[in-house]
């Protein structure tokens, strides 16, 4: 009796003490360590740590966050940058200049990478966030998620540009796995990613995207590529239908001043195929480069559907611009395509006959689309002219699909958490992803969780 009433005593005040104080360790050229991976090889971080790294001072690259070092669902481990005078911590060079090698729920926020040979950021892990980051200069991928040991992934008020190379290394290059990590999301939202040095400025191969409220500009090639998984680089357990690969693009900018006569590819690239369904809603996709032709949509290989709503589809510059491309595509079930209220420019060709209530003519009215802005101006026939409920048909709905955009995009530059601008409501709403005209509110501050 008196053994049980100490062990019970014992468990008690065990239950009663808690989980243990998450710690805070400090980085800089005055502190204790002054490079980021001596701490991460001398302590181990446990769920709720936090590093703080001094900005303003460069830091070196080829940093690798281990597994010992993850977090859990209510208590991430963060890494993040203190900034100073507006500077981030810079971390530069190394084969990946930052590395997270199977440490699930790590936050990585107020950081700079730059000058990775291979990636400036390495993700094989799980439910991953990456925040106001500046990846930049990448010779390689700048952000690259690896085919197996990826889980969900957010990305958030960051900017990514000048990276990439070829035809096969991506400013953002996205994978999730399918086998170990099923039903993996990746979130893309409020971020700037621009100036491609090669590829593509996203190419993903996650099971599901969110790509919401970005500002795209400045792609090598295809400016967004939403595929289908690699089927040489997944695990055994991998074949090719283990999951439909669906993305939702809404609420984006998307400018196009290249030469490559794609704008956006959908379904796969030769290698793997998503067999999925796209959304696309509330987008300002404006062509602005001298290419003979351009192409909103190039669907490639098998995909099951395509649904279009609310969408501006503009070219500034003469010459052929065709809505579709479906000569490489191979539709699952057949063609599945569907949309609404989009406004096109007069003369666009290839016209998917089964949108609905498309307008059409030579000007959207942006207030200078010149200088970038595409806001609606005063008498633009894009205000009040959207599809207030922009549903798929019943026999191929979008799973979960957010029905119009809360938030407006950044305008070519990175904002920071907190700043994003929420869309005001308005019904019917304006075609495209920005407003600021007659038939909208004044738009307030906000900031999406």
């Amino acid at each position: 009796m008196k053994h049980s009433t100490v062990l019970l005593a014992g468990l008690l005040a065990a239950q009663l003490a808690g989980p243990l104080q998450a710690a805070t360790y400090l980085v800089g050229p005055t502190r204790t360590y002054t490079q980021l991976q001596p701490l991460l090889d001398a302590v181990t971080l446990n769920p709720g740590d936090i590093v703080l790294v001094d900005g303003g001072h460069t830091y070196n690259g080829g940093v690798i966050v281990r597994v010992q070092h993850s977090g859990n669902a209510s208590q991430p481990v963060v890494i993040r940058g203190v900034r100073v005078n507006g500077q981030r911590p810079l971390f530069t060079g190394g084969n990946n200049t930052i590395e997270l090698r199977r440490a699930n729920w790590v936050t990585l926020e107020s950081l700079e990478f730059t000058g990775g040979t291979s990636r400036c950021v390495f993700v094989h892990a799980a439910n991953t966030v990456l925040r106001d980051l500046l990846v930049r200069d990448c010779p390689g991928q700048g952000i690259l998620s690896a085919d197996q040991n990826t889980g969900s992934l957010t990305l958030e008020f960051s900017e990514i540009r000048t990276s990439g190379n070829g035809t096969g290394q991506h400013a953002l290059y996205i994978q999730t796995d399918e086998v170990d990590y099923p039903g993996a999301v990746f979130r893309m939202r409020h971020n700037y990613v621009h100036s491609g040095n090669g590829g593509n400025l996203l190419k993903s191969r996650a099971e599901r995207n969110e790509v919401h409220y970005n500002w795209f500009e400045g792609a090598a090639y295809h400016e967004l590529e939403l595929i289908g998984p690699d089927p040489f680089m997944q695990q055994p357990a991998w074949h090719v239908d283990l999951a439909r690969e669906d993305s939702e693009v809404l609420g984006n900018v998307i400018v196009h001043s290249g030469s490559f006569g794609a704008i956006m590819r959908l379904g796969g690239d030769g290698t793997g195929a998503s067999k999925g369904r796209y959304r696309v809603v509330n987008n300002t996709i404006v062509a602005t480069g001298s290419a003979s032709t351009y192409t909103v949509f190039r669907l490639f290989e098998p995909l099951e559907s395509v649904e279009a709503h609310n969408n501006v589809l503009h070219r500034t510059t003469s010459g052929t611009f065709n809505i579709e491309r479906t000569v490489e595509a191979i539709w699952t079930f057949g063609r599945r395509v569907a949309g609404s209220n989009n406004w096109i420019k007069t003369g666009s060709s290839v016209v998917p006959p089964e949108w609905l209530g498309t307008l059409s003519g030579a000007n959207p009215g942006f207030v200078n689309a010149g200088s970038f802005d595409f806001r609606p101006g005063i008498g633009s026939p894009l205000l009040a002219a959207g599809n207030p409920n922009p549903t798929s048909p019943a026999a191929w709905p979008f799973p979960a699909p957010t029905l119009l955009p809360a938030w407006l995009p950044p305008q070519r530059q990175a904002l920071l958490p907190g700043d994003a601008l929420a869309r005001p409501p308005a019904n019917p709403p304006t075609i495209g992803a920005v407003v600021d005209g007659p038939g909208d509110t004044i738009f307030s501050s906000g900031f999406e969780p």
